[in-house]
């Protein structure tokens, strides 16, 4: 996403790491950990961007209404837009700023990233800061949780992997751009920092969120090089007076056409998901990308030519629901939904256009990814799929079937493609962050504010309450509540009176 054209988005960092003389100390600070729960008591529910490896998962359990249960107070931050543009002070949380859910023993707790440049850990039940690690800069995206409880080390048997903008002081063409780093659940202490590399992208942030199987992390950094990499702290090496994770591959997910017709707007920010033995990931060179875990390398792609920012979204019958913003594109943007099995054309099982209305720089199309409930539902039941264009509506379609003999108009504006049966349109204001689904209900976050409906089996969506502030993050759900953060600074929770039960 063109960072210049967004109002608010971007990451920042730095360690607990000692600085003496210009160095950085090559191994993690310890805490004492006395007061550490057992860690086979801990479980994670929200463990990254969309909750699952598919990004389908938000939680479950919804309130029945946005009443204010607390709010926790996350402050401004300063960021760079650029040389020329200058600083840009930004309040709350943004794209994609979804939080992160654990349990420890009866207690849950939320791993929030902020504008302020702070990721915190905050106590579910009161809102209260456990503890705080300072970036560089703005932190826009989700972190991801890795999860090893067997490790002895309680630094590496629950880590937090996250981005952040380039750093306030740091330029494109700096030489070291730490904007990637891991950070220990349990103490918030540094593990070590991730120096993203200079290519032809116009962007060294990291907005993504990784991917884990097993021990290795497969993410798409804003450099667009889709990164595998190892986790473990102890299998990292100095470099650069850094701390350094160990990579094993990398992979460009752009050609030098894609740089000359955007500009260097080549930037990833979308996080991967798993299908079948494929990781894929929306890249803003304009082309969905398929990695082989086998072949380990790069074996399929679905070219659009437009920037695309939203993650691609793995349905419950193995096809991907991707975002399509109007950029560098003659024809509107909207969703895809792709099969995989199949390339080029062939590929498409339907497109959806959304209005080419302008808002904040945007041309129109969709920035936000796709909510569905195939996760919700019971067999027979419609599959619906939820996202808000930056023409301010809501649209909520039926994944799963297309309109016989009716055709869209696609991105290129000549090739027209099945559509599918729009079930729901309603105006809520333009928006960036995902709409998420829990059982009968639907959670909508807007520049207008957040939306909560309610839907039955005859697919009737009635609203049951909003709450008014301006939102870009993604929210989740869990046990009645509604935890998103809001640009006018505050971490909310929504719902009912009683705190968490177990």
């Amino acid at each position: 996403m063109n960072m210049c054209k967004n109002i608010n988005r971007v990451p920042i960092i730095w360690g607990f790491f000692v600085f003496l003389a210009g160095h950085v100390s090559a191994q993690p600070l310890k805490k004492t950990l006395e007061l550490e729960p057992p860690r086979d008591s801990v479980e994670v529910i929200i463990g990254s961007f969309l909750g699952n490896e598919q990004r389908s998962f938000y939680g479950s359990e919804p309130p029945e209404n946005l009443q204010v249960n607390w709010k926790f107070y996350l402050g401004k931050g300063k960021t760079v837009i650029s040389r020329s543009k200058g600083e840009r002070e930004w309040a709350g949380a943004g794209w994609t700023g979804q939080p992160l859910l654990v349990r420890e023993h009866m207690e849950y707790y939320l791993i929030q990233g902020a504008y302020d440049h702070h990721l915190r850990k905050i106590r579910v039940r009161d809102g209260k800061e456990i503890w705080k690690y300072a970036f560089d800069d703005v932190i826009k995206g989700t972190g991801t949780l890795w999860h090893q409880p067997e490790y002895a080390e309680p630094e590496n048997s629950l880590v937090i992997l996250q981005g952040s903008r380039l750093g306030v002081g740091n330029y494109l063409d700096s030489k070291h751009i730490p904007s990637y780093r891991a950070i220990s659940y349990y103490t918030g202490e540094e593990l070590w920092r991730l120096d993203a590399k200079w290519t032809h992208s116009y962007s060294r942030d990291v907005d993504g969120s990784a991917l884990m199987l097993g021990d290795s992390a497969y993410i798409g950094f804003e450099n667009s090089l889709f990164t595998v990499f190892d986790p473990d702290y102890k299998k990292a090496s100095l470099k650069d007076g850094m701390l350094q994770p160990l990579i094993y591959e990398e992979h460009k997910m752009y050609t030098l056409n894609d740089v000359y017709k955007h500009k260097n707007n080549v930037v990833t920010e979308s996080s991967p998901s798993l299908l079948g033995n494929h990781v894929y990931v929306a890249s803003g060179a304009g082309r969905v990308w398929g990695y082989n875990l086998d072949k380990r390398e790069l074996d399929w792609q679905f070219y659009v030519g437009s920037d695309m920012d939203g993650s691609a979204i793995v349905t419950s019958d193995s096809a991907l629901l991707v975002s399509v913003e109007k950029q560098y594109i003659d024809g509107p943007g909207g969703i895809f939904k792709l099969n995989p099995n199949f390339k080029g054309d062939e590929a498409v099982e339907w497109y959806f256009p959304t209005g080419s209305v302008e808002f904040a720089g945007w041309e129109g199309g969709v920035i936000g990814s796709v909510g569905i409930n195939d996760n919700y539902i019971e067999p027979g039941e419609s599959k619906l799929a939820a996202f808000v264009g930056i023409d301010g509506y809501l649209y909520v379609v039926e994944h799963a079937s297309i309109v016989p003999g009716k055709m869209a108009i696609g991105p290129d504006s000549t090739k027209t493609y099945p559509t599918p049966k729009l079930i729901f349109k309603k105006k809520v204001g333009p928006s960036i962050a995902t709409p998420v689904f829990a059982e009968k209900r639907l959670i909508v976050p807007t520049y207008w504010g957040l939306y909560l409906y309610e839907y039955g089996d005859d697919n009737r969506f009635v609203l049951l309450d909003n709450f008014e502030a301006s939102f870009e993050s993604t929210p989740i759900v869990w046990n009645k509540h509604v935890y998103v953060a809001s640009r006018n600074g505050y971490l909310y929770c929504f719902g009912v009176d009683d705190r968490f039960e177990e």
